[in-house]
């Protein structure tokens, strides 16, 4: 089933499940679909940052390791729009909705966005799967030096003060695995899932990409809010629901009070 936003007698239905039903296990997936209208762009979608010019190089291991700082130049300006960022209605929904739950339910947000705006709008339990714009690491896996907040916007790599190695934006580039405790948090919270809901994603990046898959397995009730419809259509997905996550998520949410 697709439900349009202006379908309101449908998302009333939908929101009437979510009320009505005692969802033990909650795990929430969030792509850069989210958080548009907090200013950030998306990766792929219209006007998304991979489909910008002079974005040709995508960052991923090879181009960290070849030339690190076109890496902190491709996330420089990034970094400071995400530094500006406010968390808009779709983060604060979720937020709210999770500090309703009762006793007894678990609620885990795993987000693919290297922003921060879930953990600054209150959610609680928030996986960050692809890490964070606003931490600085060292790229020496051996180093001693833990990331640290930063918004700092450099022309050329830095180098780290505990070992010399060229520093990092502390975020997980394309052709690198997930953070280990990351991995490892997802892979525990949809083993017992009941109720997944993924929002603003196009469904492409995996792992993540394949989470609903393993919710699905778990018998859990799938939803998919996002502004553009999956092509194709993933068949794991029971809900499809199309509109900005900023609008549709308040109306879903707002009064899930008999969640628990």
């Amino acid at each position: 089933m697709t439900a349009l936003l202006t379908e309101e007698n449908v998302l009333r239905q939908l929101r009437h499940r979510l009320q009505s039903s005692t969802w033990r296990h909650i795990v929430v997936l969030t792509g850069a679909g989210i958080s548009v209208a907090s200013g950030l762009p998306t990766y792929r979608g219209p006007g998304g940052l991979w489909t910008r010019p002079g974005m040709e190089e995508v960052p991923d291991v090879e181009l960290l390791a070849r030339d690190p700082s076109r890496v902190w130049k491709l996330f420089g300006s990034l970094r400071g729009l995400v530094g500006d960022a406010q968390p808009n209605a779709a983060h604060l929904a979720l937020a709210e909705w999770a500090g309703r739950l009762g006793k007894g339910s678990t609620f885990t947000l795993l987000t693919q966005n290297v922003d921060g705006l879930h953990t600054r709008a209150g959610s609680p339990e928030v996986v960050e799967l692809h890490g964070s714009l606003l931490r600085t690491c060292c790229s020496n896996p051996a180093c001693t030096q833990s990331p640290f907040a930063d918004t700092s916007q450099p022309d050329a790599a830095p180098t780290c003060p505990a070992c010399g190695h060229f520093l990092r934006p502390a975020i997980t580039l394309f052709g690198e695995p997930l953070p280990v405790d990351a991995e490892w948090a997802a892979k525990k919270a949809l083993r017992d899932c009941d109720l997944f809901i993924a929002i603003g994603t196009s469904g492409t990046v995996a792992p993540a990409a394949n989470f609903v898959r393993g919710a699905k397995y778990a018998g859990a009730w799938t939803l998919l809010v996002n502004l553009t419809p999956m092509e194709p259509r993933h068949p794991d997905f029971d809900v499809e629901v199309l509109g900005p996550a900023e609008q549709v998520l308040p109306v879903l949410l707002s009064t899930a009070s008999t969640l628990a």
